[in-house]
Formats: structure tokens, sequence, C-alpha cells
């Protein structure tokens, strides 16, 4: 009889997830792209219908960098592949007088369109499903304001920065309501210039106006992290009484290396050339897909690697444009060129390997022959990094980077600084570069920190395990939209 029971309530929880749609609506950049895609990969998990929307040329981008996972072999993820207004986008600027990707901005704008594709999707859904749950990336509410209008429809914010400086950007916003010690005077967190271009804070504005749409927050973190910044934004005067869930790293965290194709020409070269080093010996060397660098700091970072004696795998590739796929069909279009010192590549072979692909960061960071990373401090890379025990070596370009670079280096203590905020203007000499690298690689306090970013991972995936912080706050979640 027992079994009977549990049978129904089996049957009973499975009809309420059928009667609940998801909409999921990511920001188009790589990294919000991302979060956007595992987060729904992990929720449809739970036999969730889950509706993934963009314009087309994102969502393919989303699609085919995925890391470890085959988005076709889920039938309960939907893709809706929307037509926004045609746009060009400029090629990055190296030269510009801040490292925002101001070039993207056309696909930002663009992504303003959506609103009507989007809302004619939640009428449809509505009328099918006893409730629709949207969940929009931050950046994204003026597309999602209609659900206004939807009795059934109820939206969630996620935010894919860290709760650490979206506290502080809020806190600051609010005229710093409370002081509880949060911020250490000798954490030094930086303002907000510099981060952003003008364009990009009127964009930003204008999804303000619709902030009080959502119900309840997700967080692309984990308590393991960020507990004490995670109940300071759960206080009334900033939050309301409105629910959050904290449930990161949505990123996989249990990526066996013996869990490889069984053609070994399939695994990336990456892989293979760090399956021949030795434990935690190789740094890695990656600013996202949005940092465009002047050739004279590429050329210093060159430097600065060879003289480290250190080995290291460089991803050295151009920043994104809007459309990835824009030169794709163009013959002989290589895009901007690398010019590295003559017989750099071959003075380096032994102990190092520069990409000009794209590269399976997530993958890369798994690998146990992977003792550090040199990185933009952007929050998808971060939460990747800290998931896998890696330390950093931060080195901000923009954005929320400069404020998880503090987060990173003097909260958590798992980092280094490459070049400090306040410094953003001049050019990292090669002699810094190898110091820094040098420091997190192969001396005692890089060693001190490397314990430190090691002990944080192994508390960050027990985290997401059954029974773990993370995980019960996403069950919870799942319990509230499907109540």
């Amino acid at each position: 009889m027992g079994s009977n029971h549990q049978d129904r309530n089996d049957q009973d929880k499975a009809l309420q997830h059928h009667q609940v749609a998801v909409v999921v609506v990511p920001f188009p950049a790589q990294g919000h792209l991302n979060q956007a895609i595992q987060l729904s990969r992990i929720l449809s998990s739970y036999n969730l219908p889950i509706h993934y929307v963009g314009a087309s040329v994102h969502n393919r981008q989303a699609r085919e960098r995925i890391h470890w996972w085959d988005p076709h072999s889920t039938a309960n993820l939907h893709f809706h592949d929307f037509q926004v207004p045609f746009f060009t986008s400029p090629p990055p600027n190296p030269n510009s007088d801040t490292k925002f990707p101001s070039h993207l901005q056309p696909s930002f704008n663009a992504s303003s369109h959506l609103r009507e594709p989007v809302a004619t999707l939640l009428r449809s859904l509505s009328a099918k499903f006893r409730r629709v749950v949207v969940i929009y990336d931050s950046l994204m509410a003026s597309v999602v304001q209609d659900v206004v209008y939807l009795h059934n429809t109820e939206p969630y914010v996620f935010h894919s920065s860290s709760a650490f400086m979206l506290l502080a950007y809020i806190w600051e916003a609010m005229g710093k309501p409370f002081d509880d010690g949060i911020f250490s005077r000798e954490w030094n967190v930086p303002s907000i210039e510099g981060c952003f271009s003008r364009e990009f804070l009127n964009f930003m504005a204008g999804q303000h106006d619709f902030a009080m749409l959502q119900r309840g927050a997700l967080y692309n973190t984990s308590r393991a992290i960020e507990a004490p910044y995670l109940d300071l934004l759960a206080r009334e005067e900033i939050n309301g009484r409105k629910k959050q869930w904290a449930i990161g790293p949505l990123n996989p965290v249990n990526i066996s290396q013996g869990m490889k194709p069984n053609d070994e020409k399939q695994r990336n070269r990456c892989l293979k050339w760090l399956d021949q080093q030795n434990p935690n010996s190789v740094i890695f060397v990656s600013f996202g897909s949005t940092t465009c660098m002047q050739d004279e700091q590429i050329l210093e970072l060159a430097i600065g690697l060879l003289k480290s004696e250190q080995k290291f795998i460089w991803v050295l590739r151009d920043a994104d444009k809007g459309n990835v796929y824009e030169r794709e069909n163009e013959e002989n279009y290589v895009g901007r060129v690398f010019e590295l010192p003559k017989g750099y590549e071959e003075s380096v072979k032994d102990r190092g390997l520069i990409v000009r692909e794209w590269a399976p960061q997530l993958e890369i960071l798994a690998h146990p022959s992977t003792g550090g990373f040199m990185s933009h401090c952007g929050w998808n890379s971060c939460m990747e990094s800290i998931s896998n025990g890696v330390p950093i070596a931060a080195w901000p370009m923009h954005s929320d980077q400069p404020r998880n670079t503090v987060l990173v280096t003097q909260v958590l203590k798992i980092g280094v600084v490459v070049r400090d905020w306040d410094h953003r203007e001049e050019i990292v000499r090669s002699g810094s570069i190898e110091n820094v690298v040098r420091n997190l690689m192969a001396s005692k306090e890089g060693d001190d920190i490397r314990k430190r970013a090691e002990k944080l991972g192994f508390d960050v995936r027990r985290s997401v395990e059954d029974g773990g912080a993370s995980r019960l706050e996403l069950d919870s979640f799942v319990a509230h939209i499907t109540r």
C-alpha cells in the first residue's frame, strides 16, 4: 500500500510538472548565453519543458559552444529562433579608451526587438499550460515586460554576475542604506568608472524600469562561495520579500578525464597536450569572448610567458563580433592576425601551446595538469575555475570584472592580481607578467593559494550534489514553480 501511495505521489508530481512551462530569455553575450543554456539543461532534467528564446544567430552560438552536452539529445528543450532586424557590428577596437566591447552594442540593441515574438510565444503557452515561468537575464527585463498582461505567467530574474558585485552595485545605488562592515576598506572595491560605455549604461538603465516585474531571483553562485552577500541581498530593504535561490555553479562539475570520445581523433588537441604534462604544471591563459588587446600588450604577454619558464596554454584570438558567423562564408577571411615575435612559437613549443581557435575552456580547467588560470574574471570563467579548484591570475578588462577580481583575490584569497584596476590604462610589462605567473605557479605563496582554491572547489562541487546547499535551493525553486 505504501508503494502504491508513493507511485501516486510521483504521478501527481509528474502531472504538475507537465502543467508548467519554462521560458528562458538570455542576454546575447557569450558568458550570458552559456549560463542560460546550462540553466536550461539542468531544469530540463526535472522533466519540465524548457523554451530557450533568442535571435537565431545567438541560439546557434549557444548550441555550438555548450560544454559537455548535446542539446539535441534532450526532448524537453525547445529552441525558438527569432529574427531581429539586421545589424552589423564594427570590428573590435583594441585601441579604444575603455575595454568594454562597444562593438557588440548593435547586437544588444537588436535584442530589444525580441519583445513582440516573446510576447506571442508567452500568449500561446499561457493558453496551454497551468503556469508559464519566465526566467530572464537581468539585462533583458524590457523584452519580457508583457508578462503583466498574462494571469498565469510568473517572471523570475536570473543574475549572471556574482552576488558580491551585485550587492555592491545595489548598495551604492541606494545610498548605502546600511553598513555591516560588508566591504572592508582594505579591499579597495573599485567604482564602476571605466567599466562600461555610456551607451551601455543607458541600455542598463532602460532595463531597470522593469525591475519590479520579477517574483524572485536566481543566482549562478553557491553559498559555499558567497553566503554573506546572498544573505545581505535577501534583506527586505534590498529585496522586499521576494524569494531568491543560489543554484550555482550551473556548469558541469564532474568532468571525468576518463570519459572521453571513443575516437581519439575527436579529442581536442589542448587536452591531448595536457595529458603529457605534470599535475598542476600548466597555466591556462584566456580572456574570454569580449576582450580585445592591443598589439603591444600581446607582445608583452608573449615575452612574459616565455620568461616565466612555466608551461602554458594561451588562447590568442580576437573578441567575438555581434554575429560570430558574419564572415564565415567570405572566401579567404581570416580576421585580425596576431603577430608574435619571429620564431616565438618554435621557441616555446616544448612548454607552450598557442591556440587561435575556440578552446574547450571547461575541459581544460578540469584537467589535472592545469594549475592556474590567467583570466579577465568574467563571472562565467570565475565559476568554472572555482568549481574546478583552479586559482586565478586576475586581469580585469571591463563590466563586473574589476569587482569580481576583488572577490577572488582579496575576499576568497584564491588568486593574484595581474593588473590593478587603477592602472587599467597602462600596458602591463613582461616583467610584471613573468613575476605573477611564477608567483602563482612556482612559489610557496602560489601553493597556498592553490590549496585554498582546491578546498573551495571541493565545497562548491559538494554543494550541487544531493543534499548540498545549491541542490536544495534548486529543488526548492522547482517545487515553488510547480506548486
